[in-house]
Order: C-alpha cells, then structure tokens, then sequence
C-alpha cells in the first residue's frame, strides 16, 4: 500500500507574510474574495491591515463573520449564501479553525453544490471538483487548517460533530504571518496550542503513521513544547514557534489521522460546546495512558522531544509514564482544567456512542470498545 502525503501548492511563513495576499489572488485574477472571518477580529482592528492591501491591490471584499466557535450546519450555508450574493471568485479565511472549517465547506459546495445539504459532506464524500480558490491565514497556532484536507462541523440538531476528508478542500495558498497571532487571548492560545499537541502525538502514534508523517509530528512536538509557554506570555519568539509548530503537525495528521483523543473531544464539544482545544487537551493524557501498550517505543520519542532528560536509561514503563507526565505539565502550565464540570453520569452512554462513531476513532493505535470510552470519559469526572 502507497503512503499519500497532501500539502498546500503554496505556503508563505514568517513575519509580513500577509503582504503575499494580494499578489496570490491577482496571479489567478481574482478580484471579488469572500471575507470568512470573526466578529472580534474586525471589531478589534487587525484585519484592517489585510484590507488595507486588498484596497490597494484593487481587490473588492465582502466580509461574512456569521461563525459559531463550533461551526454549524446552518453557519455554512449562510456562508455560501453570502458568496453567490455578492458574487465571489475567491475565498480569504482569517481566524482560527472554526473559521478555516467554515470556509472549506463553503468553498466545496459553491463548485460541487449537489452537496448542500452540507451533512452529506461526512467522511470522505465524492466530490469532484476542488473548492474555490482560497487562501487561509491562520490567527491561531493550534488547528493546522490552513493545511489540512479535514474540516470538522456541527450538526447542532443531532448534537453531533461531523468530520469531513476531502482533497479537494485544502486551500491553495496558506499565509502563516505569527503576527496575525500577536493579539491571541492567553486562554485561546493555551487552547488551541495543546490542540496542536494533541495532533502531533496522536498523528505520530496513529495506526497509518509512517516514517514521513514521523519526521513532521516529532519536530511538531518539539516545537510546540519549547514555544507554547512563551507564546503564553506573548513572546515573539514563541508566537513564531507555535506558528511553524501548529503547521508542520498538521502536515503530518491530515495524512495519516487521528485517534480518540480527538473523536471524544469532538463530542465533547458538540454537547456542551467545550472549546475543541480544551476538550483535546483534557483527552490527550487521558488516551495516551490507555493506548501506551499499543505504542511500541514512540513515548520514549515523544518524551525526548518534551525535553524530557535521560529517557535512554529509562525503562518502558518509566518513559511511557514520562511521555505522559510532561503533557499533563505542559496543559497544567498553560491552564487546562483537568476535569469538566458539565459532565454527567447519564450522559456517557450517548457520548461513547458518539466517539465510537467518530471518523477519527478507527486510526487510533488500540481497539476501543463504548466500554472503554465511557471509562475514559469518566475519568473527566
């Protein structure tokens, strides 16, 4: 079996990089981009500096920020609606990954609109054309959806997330500028930052990781765990860390996939709209101490790129436990709560159904039953 790998054509990284935007869209002839963006990024004034070059490029804009944190069904087709209104060529997501999520579904049903419904979107659907062109700009360093060919909705009714793979989602151009996260709240960036963790260790640990994905998840790992403190504290150094951190996990995870931490932590949030960071920060130590016997020697891997000291003279046992600890240190220092007061007794049987069914759970490097999910989840508790 051939291993797949799927990147953006074109990636721009480092300081300035949005200055790039303009230049992107008028080499294709776009000339009328759909804004997919946050209220709190327009009230606040950041994306005035992205304007700003659109104006001087010539380039009209329309601005849709109808986005929920956990974006729904109906967030998509306004977004959609809002494109064919003001009649785009182009997409230009600003934000997070509620934000780049969104975009990716609008732009794949504006060139494959037999899709929505949005629902249909599930899994890996047989879409035939590519989205339309858009360029993402991460705010965050945390979901890697600038680069991935996955995007996650909600489908608010069903009080359900659904994962959708499509290759033919992933943004043309991604624009990593680690100044576009300068203003990111210290709670968002502890969040999305263990997010990006939680990709890079279970997308190294997943049943399809191969040595490619390996190089790209152990370098994230590293990465994100000298910079997420310092990026906490608003250190430029930090933030450029995280950024190119964040990035390379999800060249790896787009790839190869996930596992649990990720399929439960969907749920979470689609229950009690658990932000998605916290909720896989949560999960992650949780689910690598039961997957640690499916795992080989990767923990002793993951606890030298933590920084973890004198890992070769550990045993097994000690350098699993190793790997673990120092995520639980790194989400203690950031200010992940360890337990979520939200969750009740009656409500675990439709959250193991929930995970179970998750796209994410069958990458997972260890079989999971609904028995064994209910039991991690009450490990929240």
């Amino acid at each position: 079996m051939a291993n797949r790998i799927i990147l953006n054509p074109t990636s721009y990284h480092g300081s300035g990089a949005i200055k790039e935007i303009p230049n992107e869209l008028t080499a294709r002839g776009c000339k009328r981009t759909l804004i997919c963006c946050g209220r709190h990024i327009v009230k606040s004034g950041e994306i005035d500096k992205i304007l700003d070059l659109l104006k001087g490029a010539g380039i009209e804009y329309a601005i849709f920020n109808d986005i929920k944190s956990n974006p729904s069904i109906e967030n998509v087709q306004n977004g959609v609606k809002a494109f064919q209104e003001f009649g785009g060529d182009s997409i230009l997501a600003i934000g997070g990954g509620s934000i780049m999520d969104t975009a990716k579904a609008v732009g794949v049903i504006i060139t494959n609109p037999e899709f929505a419904d949005v629902r249909s979107l599930e899994g890996v659907a047989p879409t035939k054309n590519h989205a339309v062109f858009t360029i993402a700009v991460p705010t965050t360093a945390g979901t890697a959806a600038e680069v991935t060919i996955n995007y996650v909705i909600t489908d608010v009714e069903r009080r359900r997330k659904f994962v959708c793979v499509d290759v033919n989602d992933i943004p043309e151009v991604a624009v990593v500028d680690p100044d576009m996260m300068l203003s990111m709240p210290s709670g968002l960036t502890a969040s999305t930052g263990m997010d990006a963790l939680t990709h890079a260790i279970e997308g190294y640990t997943t049943a399809a990781a191969w040595e490619m994905t390996d190089m790209f998840h152990l370098e994230a790992i590293r990465l994100i765990s000298k910079n997420l403190r310092a990026a906490l504290k608003n250190d430029p150094e930090g933030r450029k860390g995280m950024a190119l951190g964040q990035y390379v996990a999800g060249m790896g995870f787009s790839n190869v996939g996930l596992g649990i931490a990720h399929s439960m932590a969907h749920t979470l949030g689609a229950v009690y709209d658990t932000p998605h960071g916290v909720a896989c920060a949560m999960m992650l130590p949780i689910v690598m101490e039961f997957n640690a016997d499916a795992t080989g020697e990767k923990y002793r891997e993951i606890a030298r790129a933590m920084g973890v000291e004198g890992v070769d003279s550990m045993t097994q046992e000690e350098y699993r436990k190793a790997a673990v600890d120092a995520v639980k240190q790194l989400s203690r220092d950031v200010g992940i709560p360890e337990k979520l007061e939200a969750l009740k007794e009656e409500d675990l049987p439709f959250l193991a159904k929930s995970a179970f069914d998750d796209a994410c759970r069958p990458g997972n490097p260890k079989d999971s039953t609904m028995e064994d999910l209910t039991n991690l989840f009450r490990k929240l508790m």
